[in-house]
This record gives C-alpha cells, sequence and structure tokens, in this order.
C-alpha cells in the first residue's frame, strides 16, 4: 500500500452502467467480474466521508469461476465476516492492491480528487493489467485502460464487492493502528467517522495531526493547538 501523489485531474463523471450494459459485455462480468475472458479489475473506496485518516482504495481481478459466497457491499457485513472475505479475497484473486492517500493530502486538494489518487494507484499498483476497470459510484479517474462507473456497483458487481472489503478492512485497521496513539478520539470504535462521540471529542481536544482540518466539524477546531500539545 502506498499514498498516491499522481498529477491525475478528474475527469468529467463517466456515463452510470446499466444492468443491461452488463449483461452484454457478458454473464462472467455480472456474476464474476470477468467479462469475454478479459481481465477485469473492480475498483472501490473507503473513508470518503470520514472526519480523519487517510481515504484508501482497493482494486481487484479475481478468475473466472471463482466462488465467493457472500461477497457484498462491505457496509452491509460484520467486521467478522469482511475480515473472512479479505483474507479468502487475497487468496483466490488475479491480483489485488490497495493505496491511501492521506489527510494532509485531501486537505491540500479535494476529497474528490484525492479518492480518485487512491483509485488509480491501486489499479497501477496491480501486477497483472486490467483491459477493464469497472469503478464503485458515479465517476471513475483516468486511466490508461477503459474504465466504467457502475451506479451501486459494490451492491451489483461482486469484483468491485470485492475492492469495496478489501478497501474497507485495510482502512479499519489503519484507524485501529491511529487509536493507540491518539486514544482521546475513539478511533477503534467509530473509524473516524463523525458520530457524536467523535465530533464531541474534537470539540473538546481540537483535532488530531490525522483528521481533515478542512471538512465541517473539524475546521472550526483547527486553531485548537494549545488544547492538542497535551495529548501526543
Amino acid at each position: 500500500m502506498s499514498g498516491s501523489r499522481m498529477a491525475d485531474r478528474p475527469r468529467r463523471a463517466a456515463r452510470p452502467v446499466r444492468r443491461r450494459q452488463l449483461e452484454e459485455w457478458g454473464p462472467g462480468l455480472w456474476e464474476v467480474g470477468a467479462s469475454s475472458g478479459r481481465e477485469t479489475a473492480g475498483v472501490d473506496e473507503a473513508g470518503r466521508g470520514s472526519l480523519a485518516g487517510p481515504v484508501v482504495a482497493a482494486a481487484v481481478i479475481l478468475p473466472p469461476a471463482v466462488d465467493l459466497p457472500g461477497l457484498a457491499d462491505s457496509k452491509l457485513l460484520t467486521p467478522a465476516v469482511r475480515a473472512r472475505l479479505a483474507e479468502a479475497i487475497r487468496g483466490v484473486a488475479t491480483a489485488w492492491a490497495v493505496a491511501a492517500v492521506e489527510a494532509s493530502e485531501i486537505d491540500a486538494t479535494d476529497i474528490l480528487r484525492a479518492t480518485l489518487r487512491a483509485m488509480a494507484e491501486a489499479v497501477r499498483q496491480l501486477s497483472s493489467r486490467p483491459r477493464l476497470v469497472l469503478v464503485d459510484g458515479g465517476i471513475a479517474p483516468r486511466l490508461p485502460v477503459p474504465v466504467r462507473a457502475v451506479v451501486h456497483g459494490d451492491q451489483r458487481v461482486p469484483v468491485i464487492s470485492a475492492a469495496s472489503i478489501l478497501a474497507k478492512v485495510t482502512r479499519d485497521r489503519i484507524m485501529e493502528d491511529w487509536a493507540a496513539r491518539f486514544p482521546a478520539y475513539g478511533f477503534a470504535q467509530h473509524k473516524g467517522y463523525g458520530t457524536a462521540a467523535h465530533r464531541a471529542a474534537i470539540a473538546r481536544h481540537g483535532p488530531s495531526p490525522i483528521h481533515r482540518r478542512t471538512f465541517a466539524g473539524v475546521r472550526e477546531y483547527a486553531g485548537e493547538a494549545v488544547r492538542q500539545a497535551c495529548l501526543w
């Protein structure tokens, strides 16, 4: 995993992919993430809406006819099921990679550009170059291969579900590691998202070094350096 420093600029929103298009590309695409013998990568992110920590993207290529029961949008799965599936995905994937863009770079650009950079970097790191990339959502990064945006792809296309799971499991572990260094914020519980307890901790202690200082809920307290000094 690595942070991304790519100079890509976001493209215009890709035309959403409809189920009819997926079926035209081949039944394998709908079922396992590959179509007509082409290597198809699924891409998704985790942490876009968080107030702290990186945004993490994963890219996954699954072999034809792979059997991974239970693949779904990572947000719909329990942590234990996500962990089990992540291990299974890494074990059977033709290729997989994850990439992160840290909070400081998110603040220096914006969350959309940071997310697209993380996605592009994850695809770049794949050991096998895909011929088609399917990205969850309505916008896709600039890539040297054909790319399509699939609205609700993490629920509809298993190879994107696999990427969603790897991104979520990786980011959760990152935030659990940060929780040990900054225990005042409860990162292990909320993973940096804007829960009431997390917002109260920011108001009480000011932002930590991994908070996104341009985000509402954090920027109001970004000048709280005096209170921060006693925490780390």
